[in-house]
C-alpha cells in the first residue's frame, strides 16, 4: 500500500496525518478537518451527478468563495480581495522585510466537474495556515494562501498576478454568462484597476501549489507524492484539408478526393508519431467538422484540431514537423491539400524551480512517503506564477486518474499527505533551505 501504517515524523512539535488513531502524538494537519471542508465546499454548485458545476463569476463560484474566504479568516489570517478578484489570506511573519511564501489554487470548476480539481490545493493551505496558528508556529516570512479566480477559464487571477491579463481578455465570455470584466467585478474586483493586482520578480519568496495529478501515474504506480518537474507547453492548430464535394452514391471509388478519408488518416498519423518517438510529448486530435456535413455527399472540406504537448518548446516543434510530413504525404496521395493555421491559444512549458523539487521531494522523504518526478499534462495557475518567482508544484493521486468529472476522487488519507508535504516545504523554505 502507498500509506505506511506507522509514520512518526517530527519538526517543531509536529507529526504526520498517517499516525493511527491511537497513537498519542497528533498529526500535522487534520485529515478529518480537510475531508469536511472538502465535502462542505462540494455543496456549492453541486450537480446530479454528485460533482459540481461551480464555473467562475456564477453564483455558486461567489457562494463558495464567500465559505473559503470563511475558512480564512478561522485559520487567522487576514482576508482581503485584490483588483484582480484573486482572494489572498495573510498571516504576518516574524521579519517584515522578507517576502510572503505563496500557497494556494482555485475553487471554480470546469462544467460538470469534480469535487478536488483545485479544491485540495486551497483547501490544504488552509489547512497548512490553520495548523501553524494552531501550533503557534510563528514562520519569519509572511504566509499567503491564495484562491485565483477562473483558472478554468484561461487562468485569469494568476495572469493578472503577473501582470499579463490582457484588456482584449476581459470582453470574452465566460461559462457563468458574464464578461471576464463583469465577472471580475461580481467577485469583488476592479478590472479597472487590474494594474495593482500584479506582482514583480522579488515579491515573493516561492509559490507552491498543492493539486491532484489529474492522471493515473501515481494511482497505478501506487507511488504517494509527485514531484512536479513542470508544466508542459501547448501549441494549437486548425489543420483545413480541401477536397471535392460529389455524389456518394454517383461517383464511383476510385474518383473520390475525399478530405474526410484524408482527415482519418490524418488522425492516425499524429496518433503515429506521438507514440513513435521517445520522450513524453503528446499529440491529439480532438475536435473535427466535415462540410457539407450530408450522408450523401463526399465531403469536399473537414476542419480538424491538433494540440502538441511537451516540457520542451523544441520538442513541441520537432513533432509539428514530423506530422506536417505525414500530411504532405496524405495531400500528394490523396490530391486533398492541407492548411496548417496556429492558434493564439497556447502556452511556454514551465519548468518548476530545481531547489523547490528536491525540498519537496525531501519533505516526502522525511514522512515516509514515496515520490515520483514527473511532469504536468495540464495547465495550472503554478505556470504564471513560474514568471515571477521560484515555483514547486505536488501532485496527490486521482483515483483511476479521472478529472474534470463528477467521478473525479482523491481519498482522505492522500489529501493529508499531500498537505503534510506542502506544511514541511513551507517550514523548509522559511528555514532558509530555498537557497
Amino acid at each position: 500500500m502507498r500509506n505506511p501504517t506507522f509514520l512518526f515524523v517530527c519538526l517543531l512539535g509536529l507529526s504526520t496525518a498517517a499516525i493511527p488513531a491511537d497513537t498519542p502524538r497528533s498529526p500535522a494537519v487534520n485529515g478529518d478537518r480537510i475531508q469536511q471542508h472538502i465535502t462542505d465546499l462540494s455543496k456549492f454548485g453541486t450537480n446530479p451527478e454528485g460533482g459540481v458545476s461551480r464555473v467562475a463569476f456564477s453564483d455558486a463560484d461567489i457562494a463558495g468563495r464567500d465559505y473559503v474566504k470563511k475558512l480564512m479568516q478561522d485559520a487567522g489570517l487576514a482576508v482581503r480581495i485584490d483588483t484582480a478578484g484573486n482572494i489572498l489570506g495573510r498571516r504576518e511573519g516574524s521579519n517584515a522585510k522578507l517576502p510572503p511564501i505563496l500557497i494556494g489554487s482555485h475553487t471554480d470548476s470546469v462544467p460538470g466537474g469534480g469535487n478536488y480539481d483545485g479544491d485540495v490545493g486551497v483547501i490544504g493551505a488552509i489547512e497548512v495556515a490553520q495548523t501553524l496558528q494552531e501550533r503557534g508556529v510563528r514562520l519569519k516570512h509572511p504566509l499567503e494562501v491564495v484562491v485565483f479566480a477562473d483558472e478554468e477559464g484561461g487562468t485569469v487571477g494568476s495572469f493578472a498576478m503577473i501582470g499579463q491579463l490582457q484588456a482584449a481578455a476581459l470582453d470574452l465570455m465566460t461559462h457563468s454568462g458574464k464578461t471576464i470584466r463583469d465577472g471580475i467585478r461580481a467577485i469583488g474586483g476592479d478590472p479597472d484597476r487590474l494594474a495593482e493586482a500584479a506582482r514583480k520578480p522579488g515579491d515573493l519568496k516561492a509559490y507552491v501549489e498543492l493539486h491532484i495529478e489529474q492522471g493515473a501515474i501515481l494511482d497505478e504506480s501506487d507511488i504517494d507524492i509527485g514531484v512536479v518537474e513542470g508544466i508542459v507547453g501547448i501549441r494549437w492548430w486548425d489543420v483545413t484539408i480541401e477536397g471535392v464535394p460529389n455524389h456518394a452514391g454517383t461517383t464511383p471509388m476510385n474518383r473520390r478526393r475525399d478530405a474526410m478519408l484524408s482527415a482519418a488518416e490524418f488522425a492516425l498519423a499524429v496518433n503515429r508519431v506521438a507514440t513513435s518517438m521517445p520522450g513524453r510529448q503528446v499529440a491529439t486530435v480532438g475536435r473535427i467538422r466535415a462540410e457539407p456535413g450530408a450522408p450523401n455527399v463526399i465531403p469536399g472540406k473537414v476542419v480538424l484540431s491538433l494540440e502538441i504537448r511537451d516540457l520542451a518548446t523544441d520538442k513541441m516543434t520537432v513533432v509539428y514537423d514530423a506530422i506536417r510530413a505525414e500530411a504532405d504525404k496524405i495531400a500528394q496521395a490523396r490530391q486533398t491539400p492541407f492548411t496548417f493555421t496556429q492558434l493564439k491559444v497556447s502556452s511556454e512549458p514551465a519548468p518548476t524551480d530545481q531547489r523547490l523539487q528536491r525540498i519537496i521531494a525531501k519533505a516526502a522523504s522525511s514522512l515516509n512517503l514515496t515520490s515520483k518526478v514527473m511532469p504536468s499534462g495540464a495547465g495550472h495557475d503554478a505556470q504564471e506564477i513560474s514568471h515571477i518567482a521560484p515555483t514547486g508544484m505536488i501532485f496527490v493521486p486521482s483515483v483511476g486518474g479521472v478529472s474534470h468529472s463528477p467521478k473525479e476522487f482523491t481519498s482522505q488519507q492522500d489529501m493529508a499527505n499531500g498537505a503534510n508535504v506542502l506544511l514541511q516545504t513551507v517550514l523548509a523554505i522559511d528555514r532558509g533551505e530555498l537557497r
